[in-house]
């Protein structure tokens, strides 16, 4: 039994409370990516993700504060600071692309691409002099290979613009880099509030966008009931409720076993946007998501990487399974 195992508290111990928590995680972020793409039929990227974002860190708060008290949100500048800019690379940067560019790309590519996050976060870390596992580094190379597949010309599926694949490739970039950031700057100790306030940041941000590149405003005569349906599942079981059955997992189940989400996922989204949304499944597809969550799984279940140098920045809290630490928002 490792270390991490033997300080899980008894009410962990049972199976189905653990697997409950990881099935809401699977089902929760893996259809974030149909949720997305049914919200923006009818509703603006940005504004959606603005009215997103905002209702689920104000529904947040009202918890935290209504549970805990109003010092629960007290931080101190630097905490808000750092909690700010990882909002802003994780949701406005990260997923704010992903949102853009579901408008002319299916779910299930959406979530291939954005799956490929843990192998920017090797790369990041190569560049902060750190040494990731020669194991890592394999599933690196195999997961390029496998995001070559998916976006080379004659490979996507029909319809599929250009600068939409261009931006799915550096959202993960954006969420990597939050995700590293987050490990090393100094955020709040409580991870709802702190998912709170990345939350409530990203939703003024990502309005702000909007009326900065003339998105139009949300219509509400305009909007179909399907896309209404799929911007209420975002805020709810997409956001807060796939979160919160994060973060408990994070301190009641195995390490090895949570970190499963990150190749699930994608499963997950490809199947559910066949099944629900009609997606073609076309064989460079299959053979790119075949690529790419195997590399993804060699990479979050390969030991932590290590410092390069003495004095290099400090090691991170966790492996790059585990480096994702409020992915509130797939």
């Amino acid at each position: 039994m490792s270390g991490h195992d033997a300080a899980v508290p008894p009410r962990a111990r049972h199976p189905w409370l653990l697997w409950a928590a990881l099935l809401t995680v699977y089902v929760g972020w893996g259809a974030t990516y149909l949720g997305i793409r049914v919200m923006v039929e009818t509703i603006p990227p940005l504004a959606g993700g603005g009215v997103r974002f905002l209702s689920a860190g104000l529904l947040m708060a009202g918890w935290l504060v209504a549970r805990h008290g109003p010092g629960v949100l007290r931080v101190t500048r630097a905490q808000l600071a750092s909690a700010a800019v990882v909002g802003l690379l994780l949701l406005v940067g990260g997923n704010g692309l992903v949102m853009v560019a579901e408008q002319s790309v299916p779910a299930g590519l959406a979530a291939l691409l954005v799956a490929a996050m843990p192998l920017w976060i090797v790369v990041l870390r190569l560049g902060l002099h750190e040494r990731p596992a020669r194991r890592a580094v394999l599933g690196l190379v195999l997961g390029l290979v496998g995001v070559a597949v998916l976006v080379l010309p004659g490979s996507r599926p029909d319809g599929v613009a250009t600068w939409s694949v261009l931006i799915l490739l550096l959202a993960p970039v954006l969420w990597a880099a939050g995700s590293v950031a987050a490990g090393r700057l100094p955020m709040p100790r409580d991870v709802f509030a702190t998912a709170t306030l990345e939350l409530l940041v990203a939703g003024v941000v990502l309005f702000l966008l909007a009326a900065a590149v003339g998105e139009r405003g949300i219509d509400p005569g305009a909007v179909s009931g399907r896309s209404l349906a799929g911007l209420l599942f975002l805020i709810g079981p997409g956001s807060i409720l796939s979160f919160t059955a994060y973060a408990w997992l994070l301190q009641n189940g195995p390490l090895t076993l949570v970190s499963t989400y990150a190749f699930v996922n994608p499963v997950v989204a490809v199947a559910l946007g066949a099944l629900l949304l009609g997606e073609e499944l076309t064989v460079p597809v299959l053979v790119g998501a075949a690529v790419i969550v195997t590399s993804v799984a060699i990479v979050v279940t390969a030991p932590p990487a290590t410092r390069a140098a003495v004095g290099a920045d400090r090691e991170p809290a966790a492996d790059v399974g585990r480096a994702e630490p409020v992915p509130v928002a797939r």
